[in-house]
């Protein structure tokens, strides 16, 4: 296998929004290939803008980098073409780098991955703080780890749920990621690494059958308490400390939402090699940005309402300032790392000869969302 190969075969690792993978390689050269970029906002209510797939090209893009330095190579990355919304093409460059060594990182990029379950709530040494804090510069990080201040943001994580488990728009999202009876999938999130127990996993299979049954739950069954304590409020307390990743400026444009991801990945990866594990709860901050711009986004105005609580909290909790620039949220801790999980597509099915549309193409239909939503209009 070529360098540029073994570089991508790494790098496909990155993390992504519900393991979509927005992203497809077109090989030039030895030395050059075209990241072609996609995002999911026509049919993701997660993916606002696709500013959560942009951040996802950027972990993509700091993987590529990292894992070049392997090959005694750097990377040089410029945005090609972003004409058309929704969709962007990176151009990578590998350059010989005589001064290069393989980045202490690379060796995560396979590792990394999420944790859902609990972690053991032990604080986090100086050093840990300060080797996750030097990953991110010139982004900072905010902590929250005292008992009070995990409290406060699983309480903010349990009832931004409440708006994810209530609105037909999500509903649609997790039918369509979620892949039963599995401990691993190669593009959506197995039901073993989502972190329920196997009786809350039973009931959520059932109820995920249509909307009817979902709804039916969460109306007169209470069906949105389990799920919400089980797997955001005691995990939300069960950890070293949460986290935000914020930014120098607002995530204006493309390139900072990408730098942003970048950020993020070097963050997760440096966590991976201080064998700490990190799980993403990175949903408020898109709902609170469709408060923030009075932006529509669900049929359930109540959801909207919720909406508006949690840009409240976010605000309280981060200061507005903060909360603005705010780029991720996540909780860290120690723990055993979990064998179900989220693989990812092999390298073959990533890689496209010269036509971009080839690469978009696949975007709703390999996960089959739109045809989830179009269920849920006719209804």
């Amino acid at each position: 296998m070529r360098a540029m190969e073994q570089i991508l075969d790494l790098a496909r690792w990155a993390p992504s929004g519900d393991n979509t993978q927005p992203w497809r390689f077109e090989i030039r050269s030895d030395c050059e290939v075209l990241v072609h970029g996609y995002d999911t906002r026509d049919h993701v209510v997660y993916d606002l803008d696709g500013w959560a797939s942009q951040i996802s090209h950027g972990t993509l893009l700091e993987s590529l980098s990292l894992a070049a330095t392997r090959f005694g190579l750097r990377a040089r990355t410029s945005i090609e073409d972003a004409a058309e919304a929704g969709r962007i093409t990176y151009r990578v460059m590998l350059e010989n780098d005589p001064a290069a060594t393989e980045d202490p990182l690379v060796a995560a990029i396979p590792a990394r991955c999420v944790q859902r379950r609990p972690m053991r709530p032990v604080r986090l040494t100086p050093d840990q703080r300060r080797a996750l804090e030097d990953a991110v510069r010139p982004y900072s990080v905010a902590w929250f780890e005292s008992w009070r201040e995990r409290w406060q943001v699983a309480s903010l994580n349990s009832r931004n749920a409440h708006i994810r488990l209530t609105i037909p728009e999500a509903f649609a999202v997790h039918k369509a990621v979620i892949a039963w009876n599995a401990t691993t999938s190669e593009d959506r999130l197995p039901d073993a690494s989502l972190g329920a127990d196997p009786v809350l996993l039973a009931v959520m299979r059932w109820a995920m059958v249509n909307w009817e049954r979902a709804s039916f739950l969460n109306r007169y069954l209470g069906g949105t308490a389990m799920p919400r304590l089980s797997m955001d409020f005691l995990p939300g307390l069960l950890c070293s400390a949460h986290f935000a990743l914020i930014g120098p400026n607002e995530l204006d444009g493309i390139a900072d939402r990408v730098a942003g991801g970048r950020a993020v990945q070097r963050f997760w990866l440096t966590a991976t090699r201080l064998n700490l594990q990190v799980q993403p709860s990175y949903t408020p901050l898109v709902f609170a940005r469709y408060a923030r711009g009075q932006r529509h986004f669900t049929s359930v105005e109540r959801a909207e309402v919720t909406a508006r609580e949690v840009a409240g909290r976010l605000d309280s909790l981060l200061g507005a300032p903060d909360a603005a620039r705010t780029v991720f949220l996540g909780r860290i801790g120690p723990a055993r790392a979990t064998k179900a999980r989220s693989l990812r597509l092999p390298l073959d099915r990533l890689i496209v000869q010269s036509a971009p549309q080839r690469v978009f193409a696949i975007t709703a239909d390999m996960l089959d969302l739109k045809a989830c939503r179009r269920e849920h209009d006719r209804r």
